[in-house]
């Protein structure tokens, strides 16, 4: 078994301090960079500590496989989308459309870097379960978008089957999108069609 294909049986990491929290931004500019150039097979070990000015070992320290430090990444685009929608709202109407609204927003910035949308979802798609509290996180945080464009402060859990829905679509648009396989006008349709689910599980006035 090779060093980027090692299980992660770490226990839980104490806080970062100052100096190992702007070690870890490098290593995930770098991580971006290197993706965003060439892609997934662009994204060596070697060459993200060389471009982040860390040893080899830090790096194995911080994230024990290119599969980690790939999911690592989508985790900080998606935050940094997170900060951004929330200074800039989506403007709809109504919460599906707000919703549509933000996802469209998010598909645009990862189709400005397609190299890098298709490396973090290529490292999404191959996780195993040693990636799986990255992959959760990845997942809290686009529910946590979804659920702020609706509005939702309390959701139901028929509003939270509808945002896992929504979420597994709009994945699978982006696949599909990547791929070739389906135009931005295809995915805009997709996104839109699934959103309406939150009309069907919106809380009616009286209900018990």
């Amino acid at each position: 078994m090779t060093a980027e294909n090692r299980a992660d049986h770490r226990p839980a990491s104490p806080p970062l301090t100052e100096r190992q929290e702007a070690r870890r931004r490098r290593i995930l500019n770098a991580s971006a960079q290197l993706a965003a150039r060439g892609g997934f097979d662009a994204v060596q070990m070697r060459e993200v500590a060389e471009a982040a000015g860390v040893a080899l070992g830090t790096l194995y320290r911080y994230f024990p496989s290119k599969i980690h430090l790939l999911v690592a990444t989508m985790q900080d685009q998606l935050q940094h989308m997170h900060t951004t929608l929330r200074k800039r709202p989506p403007a709809g109407a109504d919460p599906a459309e707000r919703v549509a609204e933000t996802l469209m927003r998010a598909f645009r910035a990862l189709q400005r870097e397609p190299q890098l949308a298709d490396a973090m979802v290529r490292a999404l798609t191959f996780a195993d379960r040693s990636v799986s509290p990255e992959v959760d996180t990845v997942s809290r945080l686009t529910t946590a978008i979804i659920l702020d464009a609706m509005g939702a402060e309390n959701p139901t859990p028929s509003q939270l089957s509808a945002v896992r829905v929504i979420e597994h679509t709009w994945h699978s648009a982006l696949i599909t999108w990547l791929s070739g396989r389906a135009s931005i006008a295809q995915v805009k349709i997709d996104i839109e069609t699934v959103c309406r689910l939150i009309d069907l599980t919106a809380p009616r006035p009286g209900a018990a």
